[in-house]
C-alpha cells in the first residue's frame, strides 16, 4: 500500500518524467535499425553461414542479384553495365563483355553457355555487391539500379526481396497502428461502461509502447516482424491491465469518499493480479528466446519487455491519468452492453456433460490438422509479398524466361585441381534440376588454360584460398526438391574436397528449415513447462494446470489446425510463435475463472454453485479481454500486403475468440468434473468434503 500512496501523492511528477522520457525514446526509435533478412537469423555455426562470411571475407562480394534486361541492343546493355558498375557497393557485373570483347557475336559462345544467359528477347547479367544481403547500403544500391536500369530491366535476388519487403513495411506500418488503436478503442467503448476511458488507457498504453520501441535501441537491431507487430501485440494484450485498473477503482470508490485513496487501494489490487497475470503473458514470450534462429529471441525480448512495461504504466502513469481526468471519465459513464450472466451461467453449467463431449470430440481433429499445418508451412519469404511488387515480377521472369528457379555458390579449395573441379562440374550437371554450374573452367572449356585469362576475370571467380563457382537451379527455394538438389550437391563437393562449402538462399533456407524444426519443439516444451509452473505456484495446485493447460492448448490445436482444413500455407514462424504468444496471453482467462472458483469452494460453495458464480463474474472480464485481442489484430490482418505479419495477426484474432469461447464453455465443464480430484491436489481445498456437498445438492435439487 506504501508504494500505491506514493503513485497517487506524486502523480503529477510521474506524468511530467514519463513525458520526459518520450523524447529519447523516440529518437531510440527512429535510431534503431531494422533487420529484413530472415537468413541473419541463423545460428552462426553453421556451414552456410561460414561460407557466407567466407565470400566476403575472400573475395569481398556479399549479396548477389541477376538482372534481366529485355528488348534492347547489345551496345545498349553493355552501356548500362558500365552504369551499374559504378554504383556505389557494386563489386562486380558479369556479362558477355567481360570473357569476349562485343565484335565478336555472341552466338560464338558455347550453346549451352548462351542459352544460359540469352533468350529470344532478353538477356542476363550476374551482380556482385561488397555489402551482405540485407545491409542499407545494399538496398540503397538496388533502388539506383532500378532507376539507372528503367523500366525494361528486373532485379532478383535476396537484396531486391529485402529492399521491396522494407519499403512496403514502411508504407504500412504507421496505418497498422493506426488501424488496431481504431478497433481498440471501438471495442472497449462498445464493452466498458466509459465514453471517455477507452481514450486514457490507450494514451497511457501508447506511451509505454514508444518507451519499449525506444529501448530496443540497446539491442542494437531489430526484425521488421518485431517492428511490424509489437506495438500491435503490446497494444492487445496489456489492454486488460487497464481495465482491471478501471474496475477495481470504480469498486473501492463504492467503499471510500476519497476518490485518492480510492485509487491508492486500486492500485495495490491490480498490482497484485496484474502481476500474475502478466508472469504468464511474459514466460510465453521468454520461451521464444530459446530458439536457436535468434528471431524468436528478438521477438521474445521486445515483447517480454513490452509487457512489463505495461504492467509498470498501468500502476504508475495510469492511476495518474484517471485521476487527471477523473471528473470527465465519470461523467461520461453508461451501462455496458454486456448483461448480467448468471442466467446464462447456470444454464452452461446444468449441461455441462454436452460440453466435455464435445470437448473431447474437439481434441483428435484439432491435433490432426495442427500438425498438419505444421508440416505444410511455407519458409520462401517471396510468398509474403504481393504478386505485383518489383522483387516478384523480377523473379517470375527469372524463372519463366530463363528457367532460374534458385541460384547456389560454390566455394572450392584453389588447391584443387583443374581436372578434379572439371569432373566435379560434369558430375554435378547430371544432378536433376541443375541448370548448369558456372566456374572459370565452364567458360573457358577444357582447351583454354585459366592462366591466360585478364586478372580483371579471373579475380571475380578466383581469390587466394577459394575459386567460387554458381549452380543455377530449375527448383524454388524452400522446396523438397531443391532440398534433395542440395544433399546431392554437396555429396559431390565433399568428394573433392571435404572443406568446400556449398551457400546461397537455398542452402541457407533448407538450414533453415531443420533449425526451426526442433526450435518449434523445444519453444513449445518450455512454454508449457514455464506456464504449468507458474499457474502451479499461482494457484498451489497440481491439477489445476494440467486442465488450464489442457484448455488453451486444444484452443491452439484448433486455431493452427484450422489452416490445414481451410487449405491454407502459413509463413514457417507463424506457428511457432503463435503457439506460444496464445497460451500466454490467453491462459489469463483460465486463471481469472479458476481463481474465482477456488475463493467460491473455500468459502464454502457446493460444486456447482462455485462454479456458476465463477463463470458469471468472469464472463464480462474474458469477453472484453478476448475483444480487445481480437479488435487489435483483426484489423491489421485484413489490410495487410506482407502474409507474414497478416498470417500471423489473423492467428492472433481468431485464437483470442476460440480461447474465449472455450474458456467459458469448456472449462466450467472440467472444472464441474474434476471438482474431487481439484479439491485433493490443492493447497487450502483438501478439506472440503466433497460426499457431504454432494448430498446436499441432491437433496436440494
Amino acid at each position: 500500500m506504501k508504494l500505491a500512496r506514493a503513485v497517487v501523492k506524486h502523480r503529477a511528477l510521474i506524468l511530467i518524467i514519463t513525458l520526459a522520457l518520450m523524447v529519447p525514446a523516440v529518437f531510440g526509435y527512429l535510431k534503431t535499425r531494422v533487420n529484413y533478412d530472415m537468413l541473419d537469423y541463423l545460428p552462426d555455426d553453421m556451414e552456410t553461414v561460414i561460407g557466407q562470411n567466407e565470400l566476403m571475407k575472400d573475395f569481398g562480394k556479399g549479396a548477389f542479384s541477376f538482372i534481366i534486361v529485355e528488348n534492347m541492343p547489345e551496345k545498349d546493355v553493355a552501356a548500362l553495365k558500365a552504369k551499374i558498375e559504378k554504383i556505389e557497393h557494386v563489386d562486380t557485373v558479369l556479362w558477355y563483355d567481360s570473357v569476349a570483347d562485343l565484335s565478336i557475336p555472341m552466338e560464338m559462345l558455347p550453346e549451352k553457355l548462351y542459352k544460359a544467359f540469352n533468350t529470344e528477347n532478353a538477356t542476363m547479367m550476374a551482380v556482385f555487391f561488397d555489402t551482405s544481403t540485407s545491409a542499407d547500403v545494399t538496398m540503397d544500391a538496388i533502388r539506383e539500379i532500378r532507376s539507372v536500369a528503367g523500366k525494361q530491366c528486373f532485379v532478383s535476388g535476396m537484396s531486391a526481396l529485402v529492399t521491396d519487403l522494407k519499403d512496403l513495411c514502411e508504407r504500412e506500418e504507421p496505418v497498422y497502428v493506426a488501424i488496431a488503436v481504431a478497433l481498440a478503442c471501438v471495442a472497449m467503448l462498445l464493452f466498458l461502461d466509459s465514453w471517455l476511458a477507452p481514450f486514457v488507457f490507450l494514451l497511457s498504453i501508447a506511451m509505454m509502447i514508444v518507451l519499449n520501441l525506444g529501448s530496443n535501441y540497446f539491442l542494437g537491431e531489430i526484425s521488421y516482424i518485431t517492428k511490424a507487430l509489437s506495438a500491435v501485440l503490446q497494444l492487445a494484450v496489456t489492454m486488460d491491465y487497464s481495465i482491471f485498473l478501471w474496475h477495481s477503482y470504480n469498486e473501492q470508490l463504492q467503499k471510500e469518499e476519497d476518490h485518492r485513496e480510492a485509487m491508492a487501494v486500486a492500485v495495490h489490487n491490480t498490482f497484485t493480479s496484474v502481476l500474475g497475470s502478466s508472469i504468464t503473458t511474459i514466460a510465453g514470450f521468454i520461451a521464444l528466446c530459446f530458439m536457436s534462429f535468434t528471431m524468436g529471441r528478438d521477438l521474445g525480448i521486445v515483447m517480454a519487455k513490452g509487457v512489463l512495461l505495461g504492467v509498470i504504466g498501468c500502476v504508475t502513469v495510469l492511476p495518474s491519468l484517471i485521476l487527471l481526468f477523473d471528473k470527465p471519465m465519470q461523467k461520461t459513464k453508461h451501462r455496458s452492453i454486456i448483461p448480467e450472466m448468471h442466467g446464462f451461467a447456470r444454464g452452461i453449467v446444468k449441461v455441462f456433460p454436452i460440453f466435455l463431449i464435445i470437448f473431447a470430440i474437439l481434441i483428435p481433429p484439432a491435433y490432426y490438422g495442427y500438425n498438419k499445418t505444421n508440416q505444410e508451412v511455407y519458409y520462401d519469404m517471396g510468398e509474403c509479398l504481393p504478386k505485383d511488387i518489383e522483387f516478384v515480377i523480377a523473379d517470375s521472369k527469372l524463372c519463366e524466361e530463363f528457367d532460374i528457379a534458385s541460384t547456389h555458390m560454390l566455394l572450392v579449395d584453389r588447391s584443387v585441381s583443374q581436372k578434379d573441379i572439371r569432373a566435379m562440374i560434369a558430375e554435378m550437371e547430371q544432378v536433376e534440376g541443375v541448370k548448369y554450374v558456372l566456374g572459370l573452367e565452364s567458360v573457358i572449356g577444357t582447351q583454354v588454360p585459366v592462366e591466360i585469362l585478364p586478372e580483371s576475370v579471373t579475380s571475380v571467380l578466383r581469390s587466394d584460398k577459394w575459386e567460387l563457382m554458381l549452380i543455377n537451379s530449375e527448383y524454388r527455394v524452400a522446396s523438397d526438391k531443391v532440398n534433395e538438389q542440395i544433399d546431392e550437391l554437396n555429396k559431390i563437393l565433399k568428394k573433392y574436397d571435404q572443406g568446400g562449402m556449398l551457400i546461397g538462399e537455398a542452402p541457407c533456407m533448407k538450414d533453415m528449415i531443420e533449425t526451426t524444426d526442433h526450435d518449434f519443439k523445444v519453444v513449445t516444451l518450455v512454454s508449457v513447462i514455464a506456464i504449468f509452473v507458474i499457474i502451479a505456484l499461482v494457484e498451489k495446485s497440481f491439477s489445476l494446470p494440467i486442465i488450464l493447460i489442457a484448455v488453451i492448448e486444444t484452443a491452439i490445436f484448433i486455431n493452427l489446425g484450422l489452416p490445414h482444413y481451410l487449405g491454407q500455407s502459413l509463413p514457417f514462424i507463424a506457428p511457432i510463435c503463435i503457439s506460444t504468444i496464445q497460451l500466454g496471453a490467453t491462459v489469463d482467462y483460465a486463471i481469472l475463472m479458476t481463481t474465482r472458483y477456488k475463493t467460491e469452494r473455500i468459502g464454502g460453495a457446493d460444486k456447482r454453485s462455485a462454479v456458476v458464480t465463477a463463470l458469471a463474474t468472469s464472463i464480462p472480464s474474458i469477453i472484453v479481454s478476448g475483444m480487445g485481442l481480437f479488435a487489435a489484430t483483426f484489423g491489421v490482418a485484413l489490410y495487410s500486403n506482407i502474409d507474414i505479419v497478416s498470417s500471423m495477426c489473423m492467428l492472433l484474432a481468431r485464437g483470442a475468440v476460440i480461447s474465449v469461447v472455450l474458456v467459458i464453455f469448456a472449462l466450467p465443464a472440467l472444472l464441474a468434473l474434476a471438482d474431487r480430484l481439484i479439491c485433493k491436489t490443492t493447497f487450502g481445498m483438501m478439506h472440503i468434503d466433497n460426499d457431504k456437498k454432494a448430498e446436499v445438492i441432491s437433496d436440494e435439487e
